[in-house]
């Protein structure tokens, strides 16, 4: 994989990317990458306490409109993720953690559909009161680990690039 990541490394973009000093390189994207993690964690989130019983006020229905933000976030986020992988593709690709975290975050998204299924205002809910609640602290629990793994990217990597 050495080759594929020196010529990543090497290319004008990712050059540009993880080096320039312009305010519209990485400092853009890895604000963008926070700003879609906020729009689809929080959108979970809401979703979990609803299940949870903290905001019973909060009708199921409005919850699930929200979705369409946290498709928001996760396509800003896998575009900006992209874009920063392409910046430190040896950072990322051989630090076992990028894959903890890539692992959570699809479990996350596949929690949060479950959890917009089990909205108890809705006629398909079919959860138990126990088995929402359960589902709802097992997608914060992994909401938590996706991003704390994410967050430790930047002091678990062994190799920075190919050559150093």
């Amino acid at each position: 994989m050495d080759p594929v990541f020196r010529w990543v490394e090497a290319s004008d973009f990712s050059v540009w990317a993880r080096e320039s000093t312009s305010v519209l390189a990485y400092p853009t994207f890895l604000s963008a990458h926070a700003i879609g993690m906020a729009f689809a964690v929080g959108v979970c989130i809401a979703t979990a306490l609803h299940l949870l019983g903290v905001t019973p006020a909060v009708p199921g229905r409005e919850l699930r409109r929200l979705g369409a933000v946290l498709w928001i976030g996760v396509a800003l986020n896998t575009v900006s993720g992209l874009i920063l992988l392409v910046a430190y593709p040896t950072k990322a690709l051989t630090n076992p953690v990028f894959y903890v975290k890539l692992a959570l975050v699809g479990a996350g998204l596949r929690l949060y559909v479950r959890m917009v299924r089990a909205l108890p205002e809705l006629p398909s809910a079919s959860l138990s009161p126990v088995r929402r609640r359960a589902l709802a602290v097992t997608a914060l629990m992994v909401w938590a680990g996706a991003i704390t793994s994410g967050r430790l990217l930047a002091y678990t990597f062994t190799r920075l690039f190919v050559d150093f």
